[in-house]
C-alpha cells in the first residue's frame, strides 16, 4: 500500500458506563436472590421433619439467644456460643444481601466494561501497518534503545513465557517501538534512493524478514492469548462446581453429631476452602454468593458464635472497611479516570470478602462507600461521553478526507505534471489524515478500509500511467541529457550572475521533465549535479574576491559623498551643472557597495547631489529634471533597469492623456459659462488656471520622457 500511514485502532476502553450505584440499590432492596428462596423453604421443610431435635437444641439456647443483638458475621473464625434472635438475623441478612445485589450489578457492569476491553483488544491487530502510540513508566526496560533485531527477540521471549496474560502493555510498546524504528529504516532507505537519482514516487521498501517475523509472532500470542482465555473459561466453570461442592458440605454441617471444637475446624476449613477455589462465571456470582451466605447465617445461627469474639470481628472487619472508603475516595483525585475506575473495582472485590461490621455503624459506612464511587461512576460517564462526542466529530472530519481521495481517485489523469500535483495533494491528505484520531469503534475499521482503498486505487492507477508510457520516458531522458550537455559546457564560464540564473533555470525544469527510464535514472542525474556543483564551488571561491572589492567600491562612494557636500559652487551656472554631472558619472562607474551598506550610501549621495542642485537658483521644473535625471541614471544600474524604466515612461504616457482628456473637458465647460456674474467670473478663472496647470504638468513629463529615452538610447 502507498498510503504512508500506520494506524492502530487501540481499544477506545470501557464503552458502556456502570450504571447509577443508588439506582441500583434502590431497584433491588426489596428483591431476595432466588437460590436463596430456594434454599429457605427447602429447609423449612427439613425443619418441620426434624422438629423435635431441633426444639430441643433450641430450648436449651433460648436465653443466650436473646442477649444476642448485633449483626452476624458471614465469613470469619469462630470458637464458642452465643445466641442471636431470629429477626435481627433475618433483617441483617436482608441488608447484607443488598450489599451483595449491589456488589453484584458493579461487578457486572465493570465486567461488561472488560468483555469490551478483549473486543477492542482483537480490534487492535487488524491493521499491522498502524502505529501504536503507547507508552508504560512502570516498565523498566527502555525499549527505544533496542534494535529492531532484539525488540524481535524479546518479543519472542515474552511470547515464549508462561504470563501471556500479563504481557500485552510490554507487547503493544515492542510493536509501537518496531515500526516506528522501521519506518525510519524505510525512510532512510528512500533517501538514499533519491540521493542515487532516483524518483521518489518510484521508491518501494523492499520486502523485511524482520517485520514478517514480528507479524507472525503477534499472531502466535493472539493464538495463545484466546487459548489461555478458553481454559480460564473453563477453569471458572470447575471452580463453580466446587463451590458448589462446598455449599453442600455447608449445608450437611449443622446436622452433624459432633463435637462443637471439630465443628469450628470443619466450618474453617470450608471457608479456606471457598476463598482459595478463585473466579467462577460472572452470571453466576450473585446466586452463588447469596446462597453461600444464607448458609453461612444457618451455620452461625447453630452454633451461636461467641459474642466477645464476634465483636473483635466486627471491630477488625471495621477498620479494613473504614480503609476502603479511604481508598475509594482518594481516587476522587486520580486524573487517569479509566484506571481509577478499574481500582474501585477491585476495592468492590475486597469490600465484599471483608464480611459484616457492627451494625450501629454499618450503614453510615456503606454509605460513604456508596458516595464514593457514585463520584467515580459519574466521572467515568462523564469520560466516556465526551469521547464518543470526539470520535463522532473524528468521523466526520474522516469521511469528508475519504471523500477528497475518491474524487481524485475518479479523476482521468494523463500528464505528469498533474500526477505530481494530485500525488501531493493525497500525501498532505494522509498526513492529516493521522493527526485526527480515532473515530467510535463500530466506524473505525470500515472508515479506515473505505480510505485505504481510495488511496490504493489512485497509486494502483498511477503505476499503471507510468508502466505505459516508455515513450515518454525516453523522450524525458533526451531532454535530460540536453540539459547535461548544456550544464557541462557553462560549468566553467567566468560570466557568474547570468550563468548562475541559466542553471538554475536547469534545475528548476529539470524537476519538471519526468522520470526516466531507471537504468539511466543515476547516471543522468550524477552528471548533471556534478556539472552544477563544479560551476556553483568556482562561483563561491570568486565571492570571496568579490566581496575585497565591495568594500573598496563603499570606501569609493563615501569619499565621493564627502568631495558633493564640500563642493562649493561658481558664478557659472553651465559650470556647475558639468560638475554635479561629473560627480554622477563618476558615482556610476565605481560599482556595487556590500548590501548590507547599501541603502545608506545610496541615500546619502542622493541628499547630497539634490542639496547641490537646490542651490543653483533654477526654477521649480529645472531642479526637478535635474533630479530625476540623477534618479533614472541610478536605476539604470540596477538589476531588471529596462523594464522600471518602461514602466516609468508608460506610466507618465498614461497621465499626459489623462491630463489632455481633463483639459477638453475644462475648456467645453467654459463655453457654457456666462460671465455677467461674479460667480460666473471666479468659475472661468478657476477652469483657466486648471487648464494652465495641466499644460504647465504635461510639459514637465513630455521632458521626463525625453530623458527616459535619451538613457534607453544611451
Amino acid at each position: 500500500m502507498y498510503m504512508n500511514e500506520q494506524e492502530n485502532t487501540n481499544s477506545e476502553q470501557n464503552q458502556q458506563n456502570t450504571e447509577n450505584v443508588e439506582s441500583v440499590t434502590t431497584n433491588e432492596e426489596n428483591t431476595d436472590s432466588e437460590a436463596v428462596k430456594k434454599e429457605k423453604e427447602k429447609e423449612k421443610e427439613e425443619e418441620e421433619k426434624n422438629s423435635g431435635e431441633a426444639a430441643t437444641e433450641k430450648g436449651s439456647m433460648e436465653d443466650s439467644t436473646r442477649e444476642k443483638k448485633d449483626s452476624v458475621s458471614e465469613e470469619k473464625d469462630i470458637s464458642s456460643e452465643t445466641n442471636v434472635p431470629e429477626e435481627e438475623q433475618e433483617e441483617e441478612s436482608k441488608e447484607e444481601e443488598e450489599e451483595s445485589d449491589m456488589e453484584m450489578e458493579y461487578v457486572k457492569n465493570a465486567e461488561e466494561n472488560e468483555d469490551e476491553e478483549k473486543d477492542e483488544d482483537e480490534d487492535e491487530d487488524e491493521e499491522d501497518d498502524e502505529e501504536s502510540h503507547l507508552s508504560d513508566n512502570s516498565l523498566q526496560i527502555d525499549y527505544n534503545k533496542f534494535s529492531r533485531e532484539e525488540l524481535v527477540d524479546r518479543l519472542k521471549e515474552l511470547i515464549n513465557s508462561d504470563k501471556i496474560l500479563d504481557i500485552k502493555k510490554e507487547i503493544d510498546i515492542i510493536k509501537a517501538t518496531f515500526y516506528k524504528k522501521h519506518r525510519a529504516h524505510n525512510e532512510e532507505k528512500k533517501k538514499e534512493f533519491i540521493k542515487a537519482g532516483g524518483n521518489p514516487e518510484e521508491f518501494v521498501p523492499e520486502k523485511d524478514k524482520l517485520e514478517q517475523d514480528l507479524k507472525d509472532y503477534l499472531k502466535r500470542y493472539k493464538e495463545l492469548k484466546a487459548e489461555r482465555n478458553k481454559n480460564l473459561e473453563d477453569e471458572k466453570k470447575n471452580n463453580l462446581n466446587k463451590k458448589y461442592e462446598v455449599i453442600e458440605e455447608l449445608k450437611n454441617l449443622v446436622n452433624k453429631k459432633e463435637s462443637l471444637g471439630q465443628t469450628f475446624k470443619e466450618f474453617r476449613d470450608l471457608q479456606r476452602r471457598w476463598k482459595e477455589i478463585g473466579p467462577v462465571p460472572q452470571s453466576k456470582v450473585k446466586d452463588l454468593w447469596g446462597t453461600y451466605h444464607h448458609h453461612v447465617e444457618k451455620f452461625y445461627d447453630y452454633v451461636k458464635i461467641n459474642k466477645e469474639l464476634r465483636d473483635l470481628d466486627l471491630k477488625k472487619n471495621l477498620e479494613l472497611k473504614l480503609d476502603l472508603c479511604e481508598k475509594a475516595e482518594k481516587l476522587d483525585e486520580e486524573t487517569d479516570i479509566v484506571n481509577a475506575f478499574k481500582t474501585l473495582q477491585s476495592y468492590h472485590d475486597q469490600w465484599r470478602e471483608i464480611g459484616p461490621v457492627p451494625n450501629e455503624q454499618k450503614e453510615e459506612l456503606w454509605q460513604r462507600f456508596k458516595e464514593a464511587t457514585r463520584k467515580i461512576n459519574k466521572k467515568h460517564q462523564e469520560h466516556f461521553k465526551e469521547l464518543r462526542k470526539k470520535q463522532s466529530e473524528n468521523l466526520e472530519a474522516k469521511e469528508k478526507l475519504c471523500e477528497k481521495v475518491e474524487e481524485i481517485a475518479e479523476m482521468e489523469i494523463d500528464s505528469h505534471k498533474d500526477w505530481k500535483k494530485h500525488t501531493q495533494q493525497v500525501l498532505d491528505i494522509q498526513k492529516e489524515w493521522r493527526t485526527i484520531g480515532f473515530a467510535p469503534k463500530k466506524y473505525n475499521n470500515k472508515i479506515y478500509r473505505r480510505f485505504r482503498k481510495a488511496c490504493d486505487r489512485f497509486f494502483a492507477q498511477k503505476r499503471v500511467f507510468y508502466t505505459q508510457h516508455k515513450e515518454w520516458q525516453e523522450e524525458n531522458l533526451k531532454k535530460k541529457e540536453e540539459f547535461v550537455e548544456r550544464a557541462e559546457e557553462l560549468k566553467d564560464s567566468t560570466d557568474w550572475d547570468s550563468t548562475a540564473k541559466e542553471l538554475i533555470k536547469l534545475q528548476r525544469e529539470w524537476k519538471d521533465i519526468g522520470p526516466v527510464p531507471k537504468k539511466h535514472s543515476d547516471d543522468v542525474w550524477q552528471r548533471f549535479r556534478a556539472a552544477c556543483d563544479h560551476f556553483f564551488q568556482r562561483k563561491k571561491e570568486q565571492g570571496a574576491h568579490k566581496d575585497k572589492d565591495f568594500e573598496e567600491n563603499l570606501k569609493k562612494k563615501q569619499d565621493l559623498i564627502e568631495r558633493i557636500n564640500n563642493y562649493e559652487l561658481v558664478n557659472d551656472t553651465d559650470e556647475n551643472l558639468k560638475q554635479l554631472k561629473d560627480f554622477e558619472d563618476e558615482w556610476e562607474n565605481i560599482g556595487y557597495v556590500p548590501y548590507k551598506h547599501k541603502d545608506k550610501v545610496q541615500q546619502d549621495y542622493r541628499e547630497a547631489i539634490y542639496n547641490q542642485y537646490d542651490k543653483l537658483g533654477l526654477n521649480k521644473n529645472q531642479k526637478e529634471l535635474l533630479k530625476y535625471r540623477s534618479k533614472i541614471k541610478n536605476i539604470t544600474q540596477k538589476p531588471k533597469a529596462e523594464s522600471r524604466m518602461r514602466q516609468e515612461r508608460e506610466k507618465f504616457m498614461n497621465k499626459i492623456k489623462k491630463l489632455e482628456t481633463n483639459i477638453i473637458t475644462w475648456e467645453n465647460n467654459l463655453g457654457f459659462i456666462s460671465s455677467d456674474s461674479n460667480e460666473a467670473s471666479s468659475m472661468i478663472n478657476d477652469f483657466e488656471q486648471k487648464i494652465e496647470d495641466a499644460k504647465n504638468e504635461i510639459e514637465l513629463l513630455e521632458e521626463k520622457i525625453k530623458i527616459i529615452d535619451q538613457l534607453d538610447t544611451e
